[in-house]
């Protein structure tokens, strides 16, 4: 059984962070040692996220993800740094912190004031739980395949249609919806919308079982009738407002699979130190040692990246699609060929239900599908890069 306490923190020193973000650091820290996370039954799944999302919101963490409720601009190292923390801690904390962040991302950045008064205050307390429903069964990468519609109806809208993979589906309060609602062809002709999960209309079709889990659902609408005052932004504008909530929230998707990744590395230093082998220890051996170091150095290279996506963001005030698409690629991938390696190094125990980097074997691959899958990134690097030729 582990005795780690927490992950490093030798990368604050980096320039990309200040007294602040060492502040945000420190607060992770406390909320991980005040015994919020072990205390969590993990067998009921719903019910755990429930408890993590109450207890970031106790802690006053979700803040980070929602910019306080609306009230201040998201600052991306900030979310990276929590990410990474939990990630570190618990896979399901991770979750239920990011995907406060991402559910509500578009009501701050277009909601009307009613909406965000109405919906972030809830969520950055824990009092209600948030989803984004962009994908559907044929429309994953391809967003312009979609098909789920909106129809306007007076001062309504009526919704029909399916969305799948949907995060927090099954548990959500509140969530952001991307529809088509036919103002030109392709992602020119999608609005987003708020929904609520009392809605008449609205329901989950089915409950999906993934291999680290999580809730996730297919949420359905049949004649699903919203106000029209729940539309987010222009009709015709729910392409942009998703991308513009992606880009916030992508290079803290890299930021969650560093926290898996260093994670990985400090549990496999701790068994090649302990680890009893020909008369001496695993980590005696210097195949053991080249393996080490090929993870140290796999993860601070993608750590630059990470941050510097990040920094771009919040200190530069720049686009950081190609920055975060790196990141998110360079990172998961990373963190795969990490976790892989330290399972290796964990022999027989590796593959034992239970352990530490048998959990994170499961909880990294996801990462390298979700919020655009690492062939997909590369095709965005390689447009950002075609554009600037």
């Amino acid at each position: 059984m582990t005795t780690l306490s927490g992950p490093t923190r030798d990368h604050l020193d980096w320039p990309f962070f200040d007294a602040d973000h060492r502040g945000v650091a420190e607060k992770l820290d406390a909320f991980a040692a005040s015994g919020a996370l072990a205390s969590v039954d993990h067998h009921d799944v719903d019910k755990a996220c429930r408890a993590l999302v109450k207890a970031l919101g106790n802690a006053g963490l979700l803040g980070l993800a929602t910019g306080d409720a609306g009230r201040s601009a998201i600052d991306s190292r900030s979310v990276c740094l929590a990410r990474e923390t939990l990630a570190w801690h618990d896979g399901l904390a991770d979750f239920a912190f990011a995907m406060q962040g991402l559910g509500t991302g578009a009501i701050g950045l277009s909601g009307s004031e009613e909406l965000k008064a109405a919906v972030l205050t809830k969520v950055t307390s824990g009092e209600w739980i948030s989803a984004f429903a962009l994908s559907e069964k044929e429309a994953g990468s391809d967003v312009a395949a979609m098909a789920c519609a909106a129809r306007a109806d007076g001062d309504a809208y009526v919704l029909d249609g399916e969305k799948t993979w949907i995060s927090n589906g099954g548990i959500a309060d509140v969530y952001t919806v991307f529809a088509r609602t036919g103002e030109a062809p392709g992602t020119r002709g999608i609005s987003a919308f708020v929904v609520f999960a009392d809605d008449p209309g609205f329901s989950i079709a089915e409950r999906i079982e993934v291999i680290a889990p999580h809730p996730l659902a297919t949420i359905r609408f049949d004649a699903c009738r919203i106000p029209a005052s729940r539309r987010l932004g222009a009709p015709g504008e729910g392409f942009k407002i998703a991308m513009r909530t992606l880009d916030i929230f992508r290079a803290s998707v890299a930021a969650a699979a560093l926290g898996f990744a260093r994670r990985a590395l400090d549990e496999s230093l701790a068994h090649a130190k302990a680890r009893k082998m020909f008369g001496a220890t695993l980590g005696d051996l210097q195949l053991t040692q080249a393996t080490l170091g090929d993870m140290a150095t796999g993860i601070d290279a993608a750590a630059l990246l990470t941050y510097r996506a990040a920094w771009r963001r919040d200190a530069q005030k720049l686009t950081t699609t190609k920055e975060a698409a790196m990141a998110k690629m360079t990172a998961t991938e990373t963190a795969q060929s990490v976790i892989d390696r330290a399972v290796q190094l964990f022999g027989g125990r590796g593959v034992r239900s239970g352990e530490i980097v048998e959990s994170l074997y499961r909880e990294i691959r996801a990462l390298r599908i979700y919020e655009g899958a690492t062939e997909v990134q590369k095709l965005i690097v390689a447009r950002e890069l075609m554009k600037g030729a």
